[in-house]
């Protein structure tokens, strides 16, 4: 959201500490020599599966995390991406015009979106609701936020 790609040693940080506190069977075929250099082609096919529909995109993109996160691919690969788009039953789009996801970015940055996952139900909105993130003298820690999963589920069936 920052403007520049996510540093592979966050990520590395970010899962370990997702691994040990909160979700120790996610992120287990992460490869950090995978990590892409850039996800722009991986936002351009999710930005055409949504201009299918909703569940398309939905689809595309969860298919998109697990392969970095749970298969241990690189998302910026061309392979990867049209074997996601087939699964899906989609053409690949043209993976170096990245105008649609720009777009996307720059709606998210007007809306003030931090991260993902950032939801808006109304006039609030809610980033990450189901962990308290916060970083002590260094070091990041990630913890179930069980009350603020709740204030989550009771905004949204209000």
């Amino acid at each position: 959201m920052n403007g520049e790609p996510t540093g592979r040693e966050l990520v590395i940080e970010e899962i370990e500490e997702l691994r040990a506190r909160v979700a120790p069977d996610l992120f287990t075929g992460f490869d950090p020599s995978t990590w892409p250099t850039t996800s722009m082609p991986a936002f351009a096919l999710a930005a055409h599966a949504y201009e299918r529909d909703d569940g398309c995109g939905e689809r595309v993109s969860l298919a998109l995390r697990s392969a970095l996160f749970e298969k241990g691919r690189d998302i910026s690969d061309s392979q990867i991406l049209a074997a996601i788009a087939a699964e899906e039953g989609i053409d690949l789009p043209d993976l170096a015009d990245d105008s649609s996801a720009r777009r996307d970015w720059a709606a998210s940055k007007e809306r003030g979106v931090q991260g993902s996952p950032h939801y808006f139900v109304g006039d609030d909105d809610y980033f990450c609701p189901s962990f308290d993130i916060e970083r002590v003298d260094d070091e990041l820690r990630i913890n179930p936020d069980p009350e603020g999963f709740q204030e989550f589920v009771d905004r949204v069936l209000r």
